[in-house]
């Protein structure tokens, strides 16, 4: 079974990035575009464990969709770009990137439900992803469906059982394994938990994590729940109206958070160690897209506004956190700067 996409007598430099995104633009629609993810930059080294959290309409899943280049129409990439193991993403046409998909990369969907065909068995499917990429022989392709199918906990006897024949917790296991089926250097996940209870997505995310360090694949994650990611990824980035406001260390960023937005979601996040505290949300709503305010997209919500959020603010880095998009972080800032 393949073990990397590079080819043989090619070892990648454990240096560069596996994943880097540079100032990606996807917008929605020609007329009045709304801008979805707004100048994202992102690098993802291999077999880093990324999570990504915001709330809903922030713009994370259609910033796995653009790297992964599964946007359809009205959504398109405007600028920017994705270096991925030395394919220029933006740039491949579907010809080229249907060599790379799946073996490379693979993304799992958030509704196995809907991503996995109806009408065809896990073993079909499981086959038809392989035959798409090599010729193999009948019984190779059995041999790896089982061992993909034990990888995540899953008796081989469901070869033969319908998407519909099985739980959600083991839809999305079947998801997995057939992302793995090629042994990909990364794995897109669009909140492959969503569907599932408290207990199976422990379960699952059990799962996912032994499996990147036993096999070394990069992940990049897409949650709403704080505490999945507190738990199993290396870095977070967290993203408010299509921008990326706060990356850095996981650790770092539940310690020491320095975004007032990152600050508000771990506020409203209820956390298991402790003295026992006051959940508070974050008051208003996000801003609508099609008209997002002038400056800081956060200020007409932000608890510590000052004048200058009236201008766009520059990421800055602040001790280990890599990226902060805060006024409150500039020169002279705030203690030169009236709250109003």
């Amino acid at each position: 079974m393949r073990t990397l996409s590079s080819s043989p007598d090619t070892t990648p430099d454990p240096r560069q990035p596996l994943l880097d995104i540079t100032d990606l633009v996807v917008e929605y629609g020609m007329h009045e575009p709304v801008r979805a993810v707004d100048q994202v930059s992102l690098r993802v080294r291999r077999g880093e464990f990324v999570g990504i959290v915001g709330e809903s309409g922030c713009g994370k899943s259609t910033l796995l969709y653009a790297v992964a280049r599964l946007l359809s129409p009205p959504a398109r990439i405007v600028s920017g770009q994705v270096d991925f193991a030395g394919h220029q993403m933006v740039r491949l046409t579907e010809d080229e990137l249907r060599p790379i998909r799946w073996r490379d990369y693979s993304v799992v969907m958030q509704s196995a439900m809907n991503a996995l065909n109806p009408v065809l068995s896990i073993g079909a499917q499981l086959r038809d992803a392989m035959a798409a990429h090599e010729r193999v022989p009948a019984a190779q392709m059995r041999q790896r469906s089982e061992e993909v199918l034990r990888l995540v906990g899953i008796d081989p006897i469901h070869l033969t059982s319908y998407p519909h024949q099985l739980s959600g917790g083991m839809r999305q296991r079947a998801m997995i394994a057939m992302a793995l089926v090629f042994r990909p250097d990364l794995i897109i996940m669009d909140e492959p938990t969503s569907a599932l209870d408290v207990v199976a997505q422990r379960s699952l995310m059990r799962r996912v994590k032994a499996l990147q360090e036993e096999f070394g694949f990069a992940v990049v994650f897409v949650t709403h729940d704080m505490s999945l990611v507190s738990h199993y990824s290396d870095r977070l980035a967290i993203m408010y109206a299509g921008q990326l406001v706060e990356l850095g260390p996981t650790r770092e960023v539940f310690a020491h958070a320095r975004h007032p937005y990152s600050v508000g979601l771990l506020g409203a996040f209820p956390s298991l160690r402790g003295e026992r505290r006051e959940l508070t949300g974050i008051p208003g709503a996000p801003p609508d897209l099609r008209h997002p305010p002038r400056g800081c997209r956060f200020q007409p919500r932000c608890p510590k506004v000052m004048d200058i959020c009236r201008e766009d603010p520059p990421p800055y880095q602040v001790g280990a956190t890599e990226l902060v998009r805060c006024h409150l972080y500039g020169p002279g800032a705030p203690e030169h700067q009236e709250p109003r």
